[in-house]
């Protein structure tokens, strides 16, 4: 514990509101200690910059630690469990072996981690998989048990990028080829040294749960929620068979981390030209396999198409018309916006703002109506949602279904049965969509689906609605909420899945996103969210938007769009 010296400091601790003098050399996690939060302290709010626990304060400061109820203390258990793994990976088999451990998406409350190659393993440790894993996970429990401190050291990119060619890590190497920065921060634990984007615990010892189960090829690396609750794994299947799809896809055009698409981007014009060619080949072909699945089910009325903010949905919903006109089948698009409720009638969130996420405020019954008129061939007139007066109007707008006519309704409850609580489930055909990136920015950090689609509302907010990124950003907690209540539930009701990712777009957006984010200021309280993202940018090398073909998803976000959208 820290005692005043001559180059004494104050530091008030915003959790407790109490000051203490202490030296400038003291760590954040002794002021936690004296604070009495040493065990639900995970990292340090000083203004708008993050610290973690194992930093010196340095100066007169008001802190606030948080921990697994705030976002990014979430994160930094969920970070430091996954380096405690790759550290246990590499002590049960040399670092300098050509033997990998890949942690490639997240799945339920964890990571699905993937090893290249299971009979090197066997051949180098003389255990199957399972055994394999269970050796794992005692040696992790080992590391916590020891309670051993993360260490952050910065090494000159030079220095960095030889450390991860020792440890043949080659995508890290090449990584930070395109990095500008003259240091990478570097993390270590014990003498096993990597890198990782993003915070850390001050040690093992605050790692209190984990659990690791066979899963695939793999394994899930289970977390505790963030009310440090261990549950038993609930794979949601469909997303999990989407995600290993995609994997073997990008895997297959030679692309798997942000390095080889870098690699590409800097290659010339004609191979990232050819690589922007395919994946959009491949969203048409699965939007052609979708409106086959259709066409072939004659009940078929109304497809339901649910997803996150950010996902494309109006364009998906426009490209797949264009597939079913092909199978002879006339789509009539229906967005389900049209039927919120009077603005007066709205639910609303504790805070009194208008919960527009919720189902309740969606005018059900009407909705219910139309639907079953329409279904009985009667010609309804459609409402259209003025947003400025909150209220809905009727401008002509009528339909009378034909034969061959079915409804595209896009919408976030698309998938919840509430909402079409008439209708025949033989008369529906739902489809969920989400970009699930697959690209990783290396082998142990993985490019957030969240992060992706938060991008891409920044660029379409500030195009469209002339929304500052920190509105945006500053909606963004509230827009998740309602996610995680309205549409991650029912994802797995889907009859198909489709991954609304491009291999390329970050590089994309980050020509859009970097100027947005630059204009907020410093002392904007999303500054920390800003500048997060502003780092993450700087991994990718920019593509020009002209190379983007005028019926990609992505115009929906940056604008030229052959469907008008936005």
């Amino acid at each position: 514990m820290a005692v005043a010296g001559t180059t004494d400091v104050q530091v008030t601790v915003e959790n407790i509101s109490r000051t203490f003098t202490v030296s400038a050399k003291t760590t954040f996690l002794d002021v936690a200690k004296m604070a009495g939060l040493a065990e639900e302290a995970y990292i340090a709010y000083v203004g708008n910059r993050i610290r973690e626990l194992f930093k010196t304060v340095g100066e007169s400061c008001t802190i606030r630690f948080a921990g697994m109820e705030d976002k990014r203390g979430f994160e930094a258990y969920r970070r430091s469990t996954v380096f405690v793994m790759v550290k246990s990976f590499y002590d049960l088999i040399d670092i300098e072996s050509d033997i990998r451990v890949f942690v490639d998406n997240t799945i339920d409350n964890g990571f699905f981690c993937r090893v290249a190659d299971w009979e090197q393993v066997a051949a180098h440790t003389g255990l199957d998989r399972d055994a394999f894993i269970a050796k794992l996970a005692e040696r992790m429990q080992t590391l916590i048990n020891e309670d051993a401190d993360f260490k952050k050291e910065a090494y000159p990119t030079g220095r960095a990028i030889e450390l991860f060619h020792k440890y043949h890590m080659y995508d890290k190497e090449r990584l930070f080829h395109y990095r500008r920065a003259g240091a990478v921060n570097v993390y270590r634990l014990h003498r096993f040294q990597d890198y990782y984007y993003g915070y850390m615990l001050p040690s093992t010892g605050y790692i209190k749960h984990f659990a690791i189960y066979p899963l695939d090829e793999g394994f899930l690396l289970q977390c505790p929620t963030r009310q440090m609750e261990m549950t038993e794994p609930d794979i949601p299947r469909k997303l999990f068979h989407e995600y290993r799809e995609n994997h073997k896809w990008i895997s297959a055009q030679g692309i798997s981390t942000l390095a080889d698409l870098n690699d590409i981007i800097c290659a010339g014009d004609r191979r990232i030209d050819e690589i922007i060619q395919i994946q959009e080949s491949y969203h048409d072909k699965q939007l052609a396999t979708i409106a086959d699945m259709i066409a072939e089910r004659p009940d078929t009325k109304f497809v339901m198409i649910a997803g996150p903010s950010g996902s494309g949905k109006t364009t998906f919903s426009k490209r797949l018309n264009i597939q079913l006109l092909a199978h002879m089948v006339k789509p009539f698009y229906l967005g389900l916006d049209n039927y919120f409720k009077e603005r007066e009638e709205a639910p609303r969130l504790p805070d009194g703002e208008y919960d527009f996420e919720s189902l309740d405020a969606i005018d059900v019954d009407l909705f219910n109506d139309h639907m079953r008129r329409l279904q009985r061939g009667e010609r309804v007139k459609l409402p259209t949602y003025n947003f400025i007066t909150g209220k809905k109007e009727y401008r002509g707008n009528a339909i009378q279904l034909d034969d061959n006519q079915i409804l595209v309704i896009e919408g976030i409850h698309g998938l919840n049965d509430k909402l079409s609580y008439t209708l025949d489930a033989k008369d529906k055909f739902k489809i969920y969509l989400s970009p699930l990136t697959q690209l990783n920015i290396d082998e142990h950090n993985r490019i957030s689906t969240s992060d992706v689609r938060l991008i891409r509302r920044i660029v379409r907010d500030a195009r469209t609605r002339g929304t500052r990124a920190n509105r945006t950003i500053e909606m963004w907690r509230m827009v998740r909420e309602g996610e995680e209540k309205y549409i991650f539930p029912y994802q797995e009701e889907a009859d198909v899945m489709f991954n609304s990712s491009l291999i390329y777009e970050l590089s994309v957006l980050k020509v859009y996103a970097q100027p947005l984010l630059f204009g907020i200021r410093r002392d904007d309280p999303e500054y920390i969210e800003v500048n997060r993202l502003l780092k993450f940018l700087e991994y990718f090398v920019g593509i020009d938007n002209d190379r983007i073909p005028k019926t990609s998803l992505i115009r929906e976000f940056i604008g030229g769009s052959f469907f008008d959208v936005g």
